[in-house]
């Protein structure tokens, strides 16, 4: 059961478009069965799948343990895609109830995720190198790098590049790869922007871009991913193409697409 996390150090750069559309198209193409995690206090996720997060309960109760993870899972319109939303409580929850006591509170995430019977989970973090952030990363067997082809967005790799390879030291999560999102293949820079992304991940950036699409947008109003609204769209190719390479790289992982 591979688990995910779609990082970025800040926002903007589709990191919860592409955890949305990843675990869409696995479930609707490739049968997976696959558990979105919204971790993130702005619920970006939990709304683009067409849930109201003043509705639904997120992760923080049962990271409190006060509530089992099964009781906040929530079936989704595409079979065989289910998630778990965000709610404003994930804001600082490391700092409230049993958490705040626990020195290994980033480690509690990893625990209720284990017994759980998923082929993929993925989870969309928060834009910045917090708390929520580190407890998906340790979570995780992989993490995917979202990024744009704008400056501010390439430089944030480095920084997050650090922070991975420091927390390295302890845990044990391998960058499955980088993607470009908002993608201009006749964009200037271009060959700038790949060069400083090989420098903080080496032969990590996917042959995959996501092409820039308002269909993407559009999906989002109804709460649907872009597959459901307009299959056709060049984003969803894109992202159709992405997931593919995805697969390809965890079979020379070693592990099962």
């Amino acid at each position: 059961m591979p688990t995910l996390s779609v990082a970025s150090f800040k926002g903007g750069t589709a990191k919860t478009s592409s955890a949305l559309h990843l675990g869409a198209a696995l479930a609707k193409y490739h049968q997976k069965k696959v558990l979105l995690i919204d971790f993130d206090a702005q619920a970006n996720l939990t709304t683009g799948l067409g849930f109201d997060p003043d509705e639904h309960t997120s992760l923080a109760p049962v990271l409190q343990r006060e509530a089992p993870v099964e009781d906040v899972i929530l079936k989704t319109d595409i079979e065989n895609l289910h998630l778990i939303p965000a709610d404003t409580f994930l804001e600082r929850v490391e700092v409230t109830g049993s958490l705040a006591h626990d020195r290994y509170s980033h480690e509690r995430l990893k625990e209720i995720l284990a017994p759980l019977h998923y082929d993929k989970i993925i989870i969309d973090t928060p834009p910045s190198l917090c708390w929520l952030t580190e407890s998906a990363l340790i979570a995780s067997d992989y993490a995917l790098i979202c990024a744009t082809p704008e400056f501010y967005s390439v430089k944030g790799l480095e920084r997050l590049s650090l922070f991975l390879r420091q927390m390295g030291e302890r845990h044990t999560v391998q960058v499955l790869g980088v993607l470009l999102s908002f993608w201009n293949s006749r964009g200037k820079s271009n060959k700038a922007f790949l060069e400083v992304i090989n420098q903080a991940f080496p032969k990590k950036a996917l042959e995959t871009k996501v092409r820039r699409d308002i269909a993407v947008s559009e999906a989002s109003v109804f709460g649907k991913p872009v597959f459901e609204t307009q299959p056709d769209a060049r984003a969803a190719l894109d992202f159709r193409h992405v997931v593919e390479e995805i697969l390809e790289r965890l079979k020379r992982h070693g592990r099962k697409s």
